[in-house]
C-alpha cells in the first residue's frame, strides 16, 4: 500500500510539473482575462459535469467568499447548482442543454466562461460554449488528455498532459487556486 501511495503522490507531482514547464504563459493568459471580465463588472462562469462541477463551485466559492484576503466578494456563478433547473432543462430539453441554457438566460458579453472537461468532449459543455462564443463571451477550457473538441472551441485552454482523469481534476483545482490567488491579489491592490 506505502509503495502505491507513493507512486500516486509522484504521478500527481509529475503532472504538476509538466504544467510548470509548459502551462505557465497559459494560466497568466487566463487570469488576466478573468480580472478584465471582472474590472468591467463582468462574471464569471464556470461549469463541468462530475468532479468538474464540483470544481466548478469550488473556485466559485472562493471568489464570492474569500481566498486568502478579506475583500469585497467576486462576481462568480457556477451554473451546477441548481438542481431545479438542471432537471427541467435535461427533462425538457435534453441534457446537452443544461449549461448552453442557463448561459442564454445569465450571460452577457462583459463575462467569461470557464468550460471544465477533463476529455474535453462533454457534449453539455461543448454545446455551452457554442453558445458562449456566439454571443461573443470569452471562453476559457480546462480539460486534459488531448483536449477534445473542447480545447479547439475555446478561446484559451488549459490542456493537462495527462489521461487519468483523478490526475486532470488534481491539477484542474491547483491551477483553480492559483487562479483565486492572482485574481484576489489584482483585484485588492
Amino acid at each position: 500500500m506505502k509503495k502505491r501511495i507513493e507512486s500516486i503522490l509522484k504521478d500527481s507531482i509529475n503532472v504538476k510539473e509538466k504544467l510548470l514547464s509548459g502551462s505557465i504563459n497559459t494560466i497568466s493568459q487566463i487570469a488576466d482575462q478573468i480580472i478584465t471580465s471582472l474590472k468591467k463588472g463582468g462574471k464569471l462562469i464556470i461549469f463541468g459535469n462530475g468532479g468538474s462541477a464540483a470544481d466548478a463551485q469550488h473556485i466559485a466559492a472562493e471568489l464570492i467568499g474569500r481566498f486568502q484576503k478579506e475583500r469585497r466578494a467576486l462576481a462568480a456563478l457556477a451554473l451546477t447548482t441548481n438542481t431545479s433547473v438542471l432537471t427541467a432543462l435535461a427533462n425538457d430539453y435534453g441534457y446537452e442543454t443544461v449549461f448552453s441554457r442557463q448561459l442564454e438566460a445569465l450571460a452577457d458579453k462583459k463575462d467569461v466562461v470557464l468550460a471544465i472537461s477533463t476529455s474535453g468532449k462533454a457534449k453539455n459543455v461543448i454545446e455551452a460554449v457554442k453558445l458562449a462564443k456566439s454571443i461573443g463571451i470569452k471562453t476559457i477550457a480546462f480539460t486534459g488528455q488531448r483536449g477534445g473538441e473542447l480545447a479547439k472551441l475555446a478561446d484559451i485552454a488549459l490542456i493537462v498532459p495527462a489521461k487519468i482523469t483523478a490526475r486532470i481534476q488534481e491539477a484542474h483545482i491547483t491551477v483553480g487556486h492559483i487562479l483565486c490567488e492572482l485574481i484576489e491579489y489584482e483585484l485588492t491592490k
